[in-house]
């Protein structure tokens, strides 16, 4: 066996991470551990890349007993890990990025560009070590930090839902790099949501439910369903949109916005027009980069637009600030809920408040009303199903799909008219994902005007009215979601030959109202 983890227990304040876990790993396959949120499959793959240690329980790697007090010493036994947030700096060559940290291996010039070209080309990762890390896409970023581990001398790959951000071409290439590394010996670990994935790519799968192994799983005798099924107790759920609550009213409008890109580059937005309207659903698709963030940011008010106008119910809104759109009904679930949408050190009724410090119930006259944040906290833990044993825990000691929930009641609770969600079920297991979709289906229901801008082309399709596809600043015309492929937006999205073609200007879902609104 390459992994051996027996009796594995760790306790946090408040709660038990992991109670008695039992794992093995055999040497030179694709090994999945699934689970929901909370279960506990993070804090397994940290102890067993060092980061932290396990209260009781063995860990042996090879038949060798270890204790593993880092990840020093995790990868000096042949362990690498990558993160679902990549840890790459974009102003670096590939080969800088690679060595950073690991010089005395290969140096930092053209022995480390050598050695790179040759795990490159032993296991298909197509890296080239003089690219600058800037100019990738996700795919190849995803390559370069499987590389990473490599070139450290990793012989055991844990990777933390290494398809998050991947369309489904850099789905297949990245599954096609794995068999890769299992057809050199190598053994591969991941934790993923996306159970279709997982059974078209793993060997084995262990399920996680609560903390402790609940099942040993062939992928060969079990269809998505039943391993939900096992991780949760219900069946896979969908998102599909069962009617349609699409009105004529317009109530976000955008309007040729440009934003010029800096130090000379192309326009980070170019020529931009999108209405969406009461009770309707506008998905956003495209590969991370090409101005889906910066979209979002135009909106919120984080940037002004160099050109353009933004109207929120015909007023025009491109030069406010972010506090004022806030105010004026515009709710915000961000990309990284860590970095835009949480203090993860604060408690969970601190970040209640956070975003709308300036609205009730969070203020009295000028001061923060503590009393009040905390009340309707209580109440956003209760209607939202957000599993924590107290408001006063911090938000960095929730799973991910709670500090998502969290966000999300925070949000709806403020009655927007327009809901900007990015990626709003990145990371989150088939529970809370359904939980999810639902929040966003009957707020739609209750005429809310929803941005979707997603990497899941599931959610995509079953959850717009319509989808659009971002490509270099550019929106294409209307996907009907009812009609489109996943390899037509996978085109699309790429920039394939002809994808344009596939779109059919101004068709959705569940409305004849183009999708480009005239003057508010």
């Amino acid at each position: 066996m390459a992994v051996e983890l027996h009796g594995i227990t760790k306790r946090f304040p408040g709660v038990v991470a992991n109670k008695d876990i039992e794992l093995s790993v055999r040497r030179g396959t694709v090994h999945a551990i699934v689970g929901e949120n909370g279960a506990g499959k993070s804090t397994l793959m940290k102890i067993l890349y060092g980061v932290q240690q396990p209260d009781e329980g063995t860990i042996a790697v090879n038949g060798q007993q270890l204790t593993l007090k880092s990840p020093t010493d995790a990868i000096k036994a042949g362990i690498g890990m990558v993160f679902q947030h990549f840890m790459l700096a974009d102003n670096l060559t590939v080969r800088e990025n690679v060595v950073l940290g690991a010089e005395k291996l290969h140096g930092i010039g053209d022995a480390a560009s050598a050695e790179i070209r040759r795990i490159s080309d032993a296991y298909g990762l197509d890296v080239e070590p003089d690219d600058l890390v800037a100019d990738l896409g996700v795919g190849a970023r995803q390559r370069i930090e499987i590389l990473k581990v490599l070139y450290r001398g990793a012989k055991i790959l844990i990777l933390d839902e290494p398809t998050a951000v991947l369309v489904p071409q850099e789905v297949t290439e990245l599954f096609n790099n794995l068999r890769e590394l299992k057809a050199e010996g190598l053994t591969v670990m991941f934790i993923s949501h996306k159970l279709d994935e997982v059974l078209s790519v793993a060997d084995d799968i262990t399920v996680i439910r609560r903390g402790t192994t609940v099942a040993e799983v062939d992928p060969k005798t079990v269809n998505a369903r039943q391993l939900a099924e096992l991780m949760v107790g219900s069946a896979l759920p969908s998102p599909q949109t069962e009617e349609s609550t699409v009105t004529d009213r317009p109530v976000l409008t955008i309007q040729g916005v440009d934003l010029a890109g800096g130090a000379g580059r192309r326009k980070v937005l170019d020529g931009i027009d999108l209405t969406i309207h009461a009770g309707e659903i506008v998905g956003i698709a495209g590969v991370e980069g090409n101005g889906q963030a910066e979209l979002v940011e135009v909106i919120m008010g984080m940037r002004e637009p160099t050109s353009g106008q933004v109207f929120l119910e015909g007023t025009d809104i491109s030069d406010w600030q972010v506090r004022e759109i806030r105010e004026a009904g515009v709710g915000y679930i961000p990309e990284d809920r860590h970095r835009h949408g949480l203090l993860l050190e604060s408690p969970l009724w601190e970040n209640r408040i956070l975003g709308h410090q300036t609205q009730a119930p969070n203020v009295k006259g000028q001061l923060i009303d503590a009393k009040s944040a905390k009340a309707d906290t209580e109440r956003i833990v209760k209607d939202y199903d957000v599993r924590t044993p107290s408001i006063h825990v911090t938000a960095g000691s929730l799973s991910g799909g709670n500090q998502q929930k969290l966000i999300i009641g925070r949000e709806m609770s403020h009655a927007p008219k327009v809901l900007v969600a990015a990626h709003p079920t990145r990371g989150v297991d088939v529970g809370a994902q359904s939980s999810i979709w639902d929040l966003i289906k009957t707020a739609r229901r209750n005429g809310l005007a929803v941005l979707l801008i997603s990497a899941d082309l599931e959610e995509l399709v079953g959850l717009s009215d319509t989808i659009r596809v971002i490509l270099r600043g550019k929106l294409s015309g209307a996907f009907d979601p009812d009609t489109v492929t996943r390899e037509e937006l996978g085109s699309a999205m790429t920039g394939a030959a002809g994808a344009a073609s596939a779109a059919g200007a101004g068709t959705t879902r569940h409305t004849d109202s183009t999708s480009d609104g005239g003057t508010p």
